[in-house]
């Protein structure tokens, strides 16, 4: 699959913002693959397509991108729990049709970022958990990072709507789960956060959300908003960006996820071959990486108390 070429406006974002040169690119994808091949613990996906986005993501740091790569990949075998669906999995195709996270296939302008919807609220706690939600959304993600070029340059824009949530939902988030999904999104994976809108959120919610923001870094914790009702939403992102549950004209949260699942069956092979990348941290030279090792264990991180 061969580096697909950029349109104007997002090449010069890339040139300006990524570092990236036309002229190095091919040097720097055989570069990453020599490297990949000679790691005996990876199991890494090696197209061309795929690896550019590792680079953009990193800015054209090829240091910083094989770190990156190596992150993610043991992640897939460290947190199992975020990847543990594939597109023939009922749980998968359930959670599908909920809709609880879906991503606007077109961009608001031709340099602009995605815009990802997540609504918690949609999806029963007892039956299933935010863990089963986040492992169907990595897998949309993958999609989006491999076909998009305006998520992989621009970035993405998350706008998380708590309508609905209860506190079964929050009950369902550990300090350690949270620390899990955050060192996959914020360190392991290829893209760039643009923006975090939070909607509709509970009174309760502020527990969860410190809890959460210790995790992140500076840089991400400067890019949330809390706003506090649709129409501040509008101030940041325009409304005819949204879906028209929200008032905009990008269409219906079940048409999107109508071509979601579209998406999804064109991918099935390549999604089903995905699941067989990660580590063999019997091979990695020196000290194996474990989950204990990365983000120690249950019993050491103290419990969310509720009012």
């Amino acid at each position: 699959m061969p580096v697909r070429p950029l349109t104007p406006e997002l090449a010069e974002k890339a040139r300006l913002e990524l570092n990236e040169d036309p002229k190095r690119i091919e040097s720097d994808l055989q570069h990453l693959k020599e490297w990949i091949a000679k790691q005996p613990h990876l199991r890494a996906r090696t197209d061309d397509q795929w690896l550019i986005v590792f680079l953009r993501g990193c800015k054209y740091s090829l240091e910083r991108a094989k770190e990156k790569l190596d992150l993610y990949y043991t992640m897939r075998t460290a947190v199992p729990e975020l990847f543990n669906t594939k597109p023939s999995n009922e749980l998968f195709n359930e959670i599908l049709d909920l809709g609880p996270m879906v991503i606007l296939p077109k961009a608001p302008g031709p340099d602009s970022p995605v815009i990802s919807l997540v609504r918690p609220g949609v999806y029963d706690p007892s039956k299933y958990t935010m863990m089963d939600v986040m492992s169907c959304a990595s897998m949309i993600q993958k999609i989006v990072l491999i076909e998009n070029d305006n998520a992989v340059v621009a970035g993405f824009q998350s706008i998380m709507d708590l309508e609905g949530t209860t506190m079964a939902h929050y009950l369902q988030m550990s300090p350690l789960q949270m620390k899990k999904m955050v060192m996959f999104s914020q360190e392991a994976a290829p893209i760039r956060m643009k923006g975090f809108h939070y909607l509709n959120a509970p009174s309760f919610f502020e527990t969860i959300f410190n809890t959460m923001k210790t995790f992140l870094n500076e840089k991400n914790r400067n890019r949330i908003q809390v706003h506090k009702n649709v129409d501040d939403l509008y101030k940041t992102i325009p409304k005819e960006y949204l879906p028209a549950e929200y008032g905009g004209n990008a269409g219906t949260i079940k048409e999107i996820t109508a071509y979601w699942k579209q998406k999804v069956l064109e991918y099935k092979d390549w999604l089903d071959e995905d699941t067989t990348f990660g580590t063999d941290e019997s091979k990695r030279p020196g000290k194996p990486k474990t989950a204990e090792e990365m983000f120690g264990v249950e019993g050491s991180f103290r419990k969310l108390e509720f009012d």
